[in-house]
């Protein structure tokens, strides 16, 4: 009898190895694939309706819901809200730039700064949007009009450049600073214009 219950004993120690090694090994890890989708009202639209990007432009979005006045009138909304966001996005990069630019050469204070990339800003947006334009438009299931608005890069850059040196001529030794580094350089690497 112990003989007997050795061997199932050890017939069961051999079945339940054998069961463990029969699972399969863990599959192997897939890298993670970004993909993204862009989504306005839960439906796939264009990618510019969010992340709104043309090589060579500043560029922005503008959005209408729909209006009983027509598509002329939701297309006029659309894009001055898309000159809006122009503006802002203009803003913001002229800020980072000019915060750059003024570390670089070494010009200015904090003040200083401030000053100019106020001055600068109000500059750019106001004077170049005239050169803007719709792109692209999409209708969105509501009805909804979104627009993609641009303005070349080189005619902003061009204003800010010549902003930046009107803002600093304001202020004599600043002026004096700039002109005698490099400056110039240096803000043409931040503003292109070419």
């Amino acid at each position: 009898m112990i003989k007997t219950l050795s061997k199932i004993t050890l017939l069961g120690l051999a079945l339940t190895f054998t069961a463990c090694s029969d699972k399969d090994p863990e599959p192997a890890k897939k890298p993670y694939v970004a993909t993204f989708e862009c989504k306005q009202e839960n439906v796939l639209a264009p990618r510019w309706t969010c992340i709104p990007e043309v090589d060579g432009f500043y560029a922005g979005v503008g959005i209408a819901n729909k209006s009983a006045a027509g598509m002329s009138h939701m297309r006029k909304v659309a894009m001055a809200n898309g000159r809006s966001d122009l503006t802002q996005q203009i803003a913001t990069q002229v800020k980072d730039k000019l915060q750059v630019f003024t570390q670089t050469t070494g010009n200015g204070s904090s003040e200083t700064v401030d000053a100019v990339t106020k001055a600068v800003t109000d500059q750019a947006a106001n004077v170049k949007l005239t050169n803007s334009k719709a792109v692209d438009m999409w209708n969105a299931p509501s009805g909804a009009l979104y627009v993609l608005m641009t303005v070349p890069e080189s005619d902003v850059n061009g204003a800010i450049k010549s902003a930046v040196k009107s803002s600093f001529n304001n202020d004599n030794a600043t002026w004096q600073d700039f002109k005698a580094s490099q400056a110039f350089d240096a803000l043409n690497d931040q503003f292109p214009t070419e």
